[in-house]
């Protein structure tokens, strides 16, 4: 086994304000189904259950679930850190943060979120080139289609 890992950093300004964004951050139910490749986040206080899809990564698919701690200053930063259970073993993991601002413009949020996903899988270091490649594809997948799906939750919400 090997640890592989990626970091993927994004910036976006959303219209709507920050107290709304704060909401739908915060609700892990709703970032699952607003997340591509997620299956289901179980929350256990501030100790977030991720589970994920089948992933596919060279002619083999992996499905992984990983716990996070999550600490939050309120309005302002979700800081997330892996926190796996003290009985068993996570294969993945991820560290990272979200950080909300107000942005120019009434009402709405600036949102930057940076995170790197680390994980264990039965492949040689060899092969990093290849499984980084393919966890960078994974991740921007997975950033696109939050985007869009957030977008649309944020003007539901606020319709």
């Amino acid at each position: 086994m090997a640890t592989f890992s990626a970091t993927k950093t994004s910036e976006a300004t959303v219209s709507h304000p920050r107290d709304l964004v704060w909401d739908v951050l915060t609700d892990p139910a709703t970032i699952a189904r607003l997340t591509p490749m997620v299956r289901s986040i179980t929350a256990d206080g501030d100790l977030w259950h991720w589970q994920l899809v089948r992933i596919p990564v060279l002619g083999q698919s992996f499905e992984l679930g990983f716990t996070e701690a999550m600490t939050y200053d309120p309005k302002s930063t979700i800081t997330f850190r892996h926190a796996p259970p003290r009985q068993g073993k996570e294969l993945a993991g991820t560290d990272g943060r979200y950080d909300l601002r107000d942005a120019d413009g009434e009402g709405a949020t600036r949102l930057r979120i940076e995170l790197t996903v680390s994980v264990e899988l039965p492949f040689p270091r060899l092969a990093r080139p290849a499984i980084q490649a393919t966890m960078h594809g994974v991740l921007a997948a997975m950033g696109a289609g939050f985007a869009r799906s957030i977008e649309k939750e944020l003007r539901t919400r606020a319709a």
